[in-house]
């Protein structure tokens, strides 16, 4: 009897688990049920909101490609209205001829052009006593670097002021001022800069600051050389420069079509021509009105030339390498006829970073602003008189 009653109680026992994992499982079975169905319920509401996104999008496309036509239609009718302009143009230019331009008309500059060829026939008659020439590279001193690669920095070559010049580039139209050498090495950059903004943009590095006034080329093509005052911030004059097919004066620096350079005596433009294309040509130039005084063709060749100057009358061409080395003047040019280029010593710069783009000699100091690879250097002259050569 008590073995049996042991049997029922492990009976019951049994069947109490067998129950509860029974319950277990239906309650893990229900809730596997609500997941499922809540995930049906998600991608039902994904699903409908993806419809009314792609409905939108198609609406979005539909009404871009209402605008296209529009903006298509209203092209059209720009693109009429246009060639009609033009024709009225054409049909107004034949009714009323061209009016003369001085800068630019053709029987003017053959003028201009004769003109000057009877002017290289003329003897020179200097403007000052001045008989230096360079006999060496005195010292150098790098100040800075502030710009691009390309470049022209000055001051005032004939005035007392200490205002530097900054021409950064060879096609822009703002010329920085800072009020010393010391302001501008101080500086952090251009931007600090008294800004002067040109009415044109500026052609190559063949510049020059001269009695409160920037010469610069204009444009390129006609080698227009524009005179602008920096006090009243207007063009004081302008004149295409009288020659005929022109080339860039330095092969080395082909932005630079013509070089503008200020010595003791003056304005001098410095330029090449087709004409006399292996040679670089000079021209005393009248600052006042921008008239051509006199021109020569000099026997100093183009071929690798990076830069130019002139001291009292004297010519002297920079020359380097296409991968850049040590410049130096190896052709010097004197309008007076002291110095021959046999005789001018041969006058190495210190080795640099590249090469110049810009050389302009300020006759009060005896120095040479020199612009290199974005570097503004110094370059100190000794110097001596022609007739000791």
């Amino acid at each position: 009897m008590r073995g049996l009653v042991i049997l029922m109680s492990l009976a019951c026992l049994a069947g109490a688990q067998h129950q509860a994992l029974i319950d277990y499982l239906e309650r893990r079975l229900l809730a596997i049920e609500d997941r499922i169905a809540l995930w049906h319920e998600q991608t039902a509401r994904y699903a409908s909101e993806l419809r009314e996104l792609k409905q939108q999008m198609v609406s979005q496309l539909e009404n871009l490609d209402k605008e296209k036509e529009a903006l298509r239609v209203n092209l059209d009718s720009v693109g009429t209205r246009v060639d009609r302009v033009e024709r009225e143009l054409d049909y107004l230019e034949t009714q009323n001829g061209a009016q003369p331009c001085v800068d630019v008309d053709d029987k003017l500059i053959e003028q201009q052009v004769t003109l000057v060829k009877e002017k290289q026939k003329s003897k020179y008659f200097k403007l000052s006593d001045c008989s230096d020439m360079i006999s060496s590279i005195k010292a150098m001193k790098i100040l800075k670097r502030a710009g691009g690669p390309q470049g022209m920095w000055t001051k005032d070559t004939n005035r007392g002021s200490g205002k530097i010049y900054i021409l950064n580039g060879t096609d822009e139209d703002t010329i920085h001022v800072f009020s010393s050498v010391q302001d501008f090495a101080r500086s952090q950059g251009l931007s600090v800069s008294q800004q002067i903004k040109l009415p044109s943009a500026w052609r190559g590095t063949g510049h020059v600051i001269y009695n409160n006034h920037a010469y610069y080329i204009s444009q390129a093509e006609e080698m227009t050389v524009t005179k602008y005052d920096l006090r009243n911030t207007s063009v004081a004059d302008s004149s295409v420069f009288p020659v005929q097919d022109h080339l860039p004066v330095y092969p080395l620096n082909p932005e630079t079509v013509m070089d503008l350079a200020v010595d003791e005596e003056g304005l001098w433009a410095i330029y090449a021509t087709r004409q006399n294309e292996k040679y670089i040509s000079l021209a005393k130039m009248e600052a006042a009105g921008l008239e051509i005084i006199q021109t020569w063709d000099t026997n100093c060749p183009r071929e690798n030339a990076e830069a130019a100057f002139v001291i009292c009358g004297t010519l002297y061409v920079v020359y380097n390498t296409k991968h850049p080395g040590r410049s130096r003047v190896q052709c010097v040019y004197d309008v007076n006829g002291l110095v021959t280029n046999e005789e001018a010593p041969l006058v190495y710069f210190p080795k640099r970073y590249g090469s110049h783009s810009g050389l302009k000699y300020n006759p009060q100091e005896q120095l040479l602003y020199a612009w290199d690879d974005g570097y503004q250097i110094l370059y100190k002259l000794a110097m001596k008189k022609k007739l000791e050569v």
